[in-house]
């Protein structure tokens, strides 16, 4: 626990990008997280030549993988969101998150994005669409069982971010404020993220605090929370437990914690799609091969192609 009238102390050689911040507040039945993604974001948008209103969509994804990613405590859990529509410019949007490692991909119609205005709503970018996200939970012992779960929200609000709120409320019924914002520092994209929930307390007996959206402790949370800046969300400078520290440092405790570091993460892996191809029939296999006698895989995340031959796994 840090003193409420002392700023945490983080030296100044440390980075403070690519790690996410675990944080609670015991005494408001809080939890939240903070991320702050620059080389990871990097690393993802350098796959596509996007469009700058696709870029800064897919970046807003990402971070938000990154915020509910974080949520996950066990490892080998998965979160993946996907965003589709048959109607709109953006087509699909896909992003996940696993121990860390995240990964997304926007499928959109180029002669409709040019169209669009310099900073589109949600609904110019998407139409009439779904937002999909789904929880994968591994077993971790008999007495932690894991678990898959889904939610699916219309596509509504003024960002990805709204969704995403809404999305708690709905499938989990849990209060929640998510913030992002996206800079540019020396020529470079920094993206960062914010999220503040109210849980329940859990007591037989007792009323479960997150069926009431306008609990005072919950109120007062968000209150605090509502004030974080853009600028601050996107400053590479600044230390994430300092900014936590900036909203809450009047509360009695605030406990915090480093989370698991985040990079990009495809899983193309030449080997797995060896596997996963030759448990096809070999009839099969030599239809899809091309004249050259290879089978190719396209990686949409990364903007790679596995060539496959046919001969190497009739061996």
């Amino acid at each position: 626990m840090n003193d409420k009238n002392t700023p945490p102390e983080t030296p100044q050689s440390e980075t403070y990008s690519d790690r996410p911040l675990r944080f609670s507040i015991p005494g408001r039945h809080a939890r939240g997280r903070a991320v702050r993604i620059e080389e990871s974001l990097a690393d993802i948008l350098s796959a596509h030549a996007y469009p700058p209103a696709i870029e800064a969509l897919l970046t807003e994804a990402v971070t938000l993988a990154a915020l509910l990613g974080s949520l996950l405590k066990d490892v080998g859990g998965e979160l993946t969101m996907q965003a589709q529509t048959e109607a709109g410019a953006v087509t699909l949007l896909v992003c996940d998150y696993r121990d860390g490692q995240l990964r997304g991909y926007a499928q959109y119609d180029e002669a409709r994005v040019a169209e669009l205005p310099p900073e589109p709503t949600l609904f110019g970018l998407f139409g009439k669409g779904f937002l999909a996200i789904t929880f994968d939970r591994k077993q971790q012992s008999a007495d932690e069982p894991g678990g898959r779960y889904q939610g699916i929200v219309p596509l509504e609000g003024a960002s990805l971010a709204e969704a995403c709120e809404y999305y708690f409320a709905q499938s989990e019924q849990i209060p929640t404020l998510i913030r992002t914002a996206r800079g540019i520092v020396g020529g470079r994209a920094v993206a960062g993220g914010f999220l503040v929930q109210h849980l329940a307390e859990g007591e037989d007996g007792r009323e479960r605090l997150h069926v009431r959206l306008d609990h005072p402790e919950w109120e007062h949370v968000r209150a605090l929370a509502e004030t974080i800046k853009p600028e601050e969300l996107a400053h590479p400078g600044l230390p994430l437990e300092e900014l936590v520290w900036r909203l809450f440092h009047e509360e009695r405790e605030v406990r915090i914690e480093q989370g698991i570091g985040l990079s990009k993460g495809c899983r193309c892996d030449p080997d797995h799609i060896r596997s996963v191809i030759g448990r096809f029939p070999r009839d099969e296999r030599r239809e899809m091969a091309d004249e050259a006698g290879d089978i190719t895989v396209d990686c949409e995340f990364c903007s790679r192609k596995f060539p496959i031959s046919v001969a190497s796994l009739d061996n």
